[in-house]
């Protein structure tokens, strides 16, 4: 066992922290460039450009977060299905961005791909972090959904892009 900024690295081979060390510069790459991407206007420009940087790094996340799985399966399978849920919503977000499908489709894509990385970042390390350690295990698995959904449903009430359209009359 390694332990880093009082997080348990439960291992000491150096091919495992190795990844773990890709792992977390992926994954703040992710949280940060998504984090810019939800506040920036919308359209061509610095949202598309961070929207991207996430995008690939939520994928190298993904590489690395299976190549872990792969090395502790019966403890890990369930990050992998994690990882696999956030960057499948993810894909499916790109390609209607691409595509020109409903914006909704994006927005919701990559908000579900940004609740489902945190959901396993909470799930893996809430017990070690403050605050999070004095909640029930079923707050790691819930509260990074209960707080992102409502957020997702408001911006798809609010925002001028996604309102929904009064039907013809």
């Amino acid at each position: 066992m390694t332990v880093i900024f009082g997080i348990p690295i439960p291992s000491q081979d150096p091919a495992f922290l190795g990844i773990v060390a890709l792992h977390v510069l992926a994954g703040l790459t992710a949280v940060v460039s998504g984090a810019l991407a939800m506040r920036l206007q919308k359209g061509r420009g610095r949202h598309s450009r961070m929207g991207t940087i996430y995008f690939w790094s939520l994928a190298a996340l993904f590489v690395t977060a299976t190549a872990l799985s792969a090395m502790r399966w019966s403890e890990d399978a369930h990050l992998f299905a994690l990882g696999a849920l956030a960057l499948a919503f993810a894909i499916a977000a790109r390609l209607a961005a691409c595509r020109h499908w409903p914006l909704r489709i994006h927005a919701g894509g990559m908000g579900a791909s940004f609740i489902a990385m945190l959901t396993a970042f909470y799930v893996d390390n809430g017990a070690n972090l403050p605050l999070w350690r004095d909640l029930p295990l079923i707050a790691y698995w819930t509260v990074p959904a209960l707080l992102g959904v409502p957020i997702i449903l408001w911006v798809f009430a609010r925002h001028p892009l996604l309102r929904a359209r009064p039907a013809p009359t």
